[in-house]
């Protein structure tokens, strides 16, 4: 069997960590494609060499710009790599440009296409990443949903036929992450928050991003404050000064380096959706700064709140928490489940 993952930001190459550890016990051969979505070495590089991912077979080297111009080359390069691989399943994951392109150059050509982390809804159609979703989930031949509300999602729109629950592919990685640790059980928590804000909805807009920089400096307490490049060029572009020297600014982070400092936190202020899921599986509380969540899962234990304007920030902080009981995101098995089904599915048979 030949499968060709398609990624090209941060969070898919976490998705593609479990995914190409698995088949690397099989005899299938996966060919890994990077569009160059996300190209800077903190947001790329650091992440193949940090997981030990193998690098990828093709390199796009796309980089960024407007969505349509993004897209649309990606949509040319990734077809012309699938004519030359000619596997028999494309994988994609997640939500971004590169998983819509993937899945739309695959679909017109007939060739299977797999969406790992599919069935997600935020229900504002206003988020790029809602609308690469959608479609790519309408687009594909299979569905792989990380927890049962995604499954419900993918049932009222007519796709259950496709479609299985196998838990989170990210889930997988920290779980085993987690569990190959020495510290003590018992985290002693440290005296400073983790955040990051890199969506367009909160970075593009000078007043809002100014009132999230502003309730970060009011909570009194040290906010280790992670710059994604979108954040850095918005704070250059609006002038933005920091009001208060318990923000720290500092440099995108490898993801085990990420897991352990939310781990050892306080807290998180967020409005991404993967550092939502890992503070709720490492048991730090999470603020999230947009209107809704893809991940209602985490509200569990009031483990997640949100406070799209950071209105509310230092006394959502030391709300009360309860460590969730269950595990809404799957048992960590998730990447061998979908080689399973896979290895025994039809479609993949074509070629």
């Amino acid at each position: 069997m030949k499968l060709v993952s398609i990624v090209g930001a941060r969070p898919q190459f976490i998705k593609l960590k479990p995914i190409s550890e698995q088949l690397s016990k099989t005899k299938h051969n996966h060919i890994i494609v990077h569009s160059g979505q996300h190209y800077d070495f903190n947001m790329s590089d650091v992440f193949f060499e940090g997981l030990k991912i193998p690098e990828p077979d093709f390199n796009l080297e796309v980089g960024s710009g407007s969505h349509a111009d993004q897209t649309g080359k990606m949509l040319i390069k990734i077809e012309e790599v699938l004519f030359q691989t000619k596997p028999d399943w494309v994988l994609v994951y997640g939500d971004t440009n590169s998983t819509l392109a993937g899945a739309v150059a695959a679909s017109k050509i007939n060739i299977p296409v797999v969406h790992i982390e599919a069935g997600l809804r935020s229900f504002n159609r206003s988020m790029p990443e809602e609308l690469n979703r959608v479609v790519t989930d309408h687009v594909s031949n299979v569905l792989f949903a990380p927890t049962e509300m995604a499954m419900r999602h993918l049932q009222k729109e007519g796709l259950a036929g496709n479609s299985f629950l196998v838990g989170d592919v990210m889930a997988d990685l920290l779980f085993s992450i987690l569990d190959s640790n020495t510290d003590s059980t018992e985290i002693q928590r440290d005296s400073y928050l983790v955040s990051t804000i890199h969506r367009a909805s909160n970075t593009d807009d000078q007043a809002q991003l100014s009132r999230i920089i502003k309730g970060l400096a009011t909570i009194g307490t040290k906010v280790l404050l992670i710059a994604h490049p979108r954040l850095s060029a918005a704070i250059k572009k609006f002038n933005i000064k920091l009001e208060s020297d318990n923000i720290e600014i500092c440099e995108p982070l490898g993801y085990l380096q990420m897991v352990n400092l939310i781990k050892h936190s306080m807290g998180v202020i967020t409005d991404s959706g993967g550092l939502q899921k890992d503070a709720f599986l490492v048991g730090a509380p999470c603020i999230t700064l947009r209107t809704e969540t893809e991940w209602p899962e985490t509200f569990e234990g009031n483990m997640n709140v949100l406070d799209p304007f950071a209105e509310n920030l230092t006394d959502l902080i030391r709300r009360e928490v309860t460590n969730p009981t269950g595990r809404p995101f799957g048992d960590g098995n998730a990447a061998r489940k979908i080689i399973e089904i896979l290895e025994n599915n039809p479609l993949g048979k074509l070629t």
